[in-house]
């Protein structure tokens, strides 16, 4: 395939959310099998929905997007000291503690944010624990803005995160919000279902496919 770039995807994500999650291991289940590259970029929740009345969501909210708005800083910091691979180490280990282990829907419940889990999550991604101080350093919110529009400016607003850009800076550059998706798709079944969402997302006028019944999540 020849491109302008040598990233196949980009993909914009906030660690909060637990459908970006699963969308995200079913790309690198596809990038396995198929050598696609990927660049990981950013979305925040907290920023997009900075205007919105929070009392219409349930109460733990406002903490959980806080939380994503906090490791996104981090993960700004590692994209400048370390590069995209360390991106995605960070972004792994994120989804380890968040949702495999039940962290965010703890939170979710009332349970305070755990002591130490931004450092144990850089460890586990053996990033230095020094990036932690990053968590707090607003520097970087004007880099998750921009990224956060950017974003929006290829899917039009009211949509969330993930968003999936293909082909990236060539001529058949094309992005979706999604898909979301309850489990990870593997093997033949992922690829089947990649070419199935950039089929879609290339399609002249293609806008939207959607139902609102959805299976309970599953993050094996």
């Amino acid at each position: 395939m020849s491109k302008a770039t040598s990233t196949d995807l980009e993909f914009f994500f906030d660690p909060i959310c637990p459908f970006a999650w699963i969308t995200s291991r079913w790309v690198n289940e596809v990038s396995a099998q198929r050598e696609y590259t990927v660049e990981w970029r950013f979305i925040c929740l907290a920023i997009i929905n900075e205007n919105a009345d929070y009392s219409n969501f349930p109460p733990n909210y406002p903490l959980l997007h806080g939380l994503g708005k906090r490791l996104l800083r981090i993960a700004a910091a590692i994209r400048s000291e370390v590069g995209n691979d360390g991106v995605a180490r960070f972004y792994t280990a994120c989804g380890e503690h968040l949702h495999h282990r039940g962290v965010s829907m703890a939170i979710f419940g009332g349970d305070p944010i755990p002591e130490n889990l931004i450092e144990t999550i850089l460890s586990d991604a053996d990033l230095p624990a020094s990036l932690a101080v990053q968590a707090d350093n607003e520097e970087h919110d004007k880099l998750l803005r921009q990224e956060s529009e950017l974003a929006f400016s290829r899917t039009g607003p009211d949509v969330g995160t993930p968003i999936l850009t293909f082909a990236p800076g060539t001529e058949t550059e094309a992005s979706l919000f999604g898909p979301v998706i309850s489990s990870i798709p593997r093997g033949k079944q992922a690829v089947e279902l990649w070419a199935a969402v950039e089929t879609m997302a290339r399609t002249p006028g293609f806008a939207e496919l959607k139902r609102t019944i959805r299976a309970p999540l599953s993050f094996e």
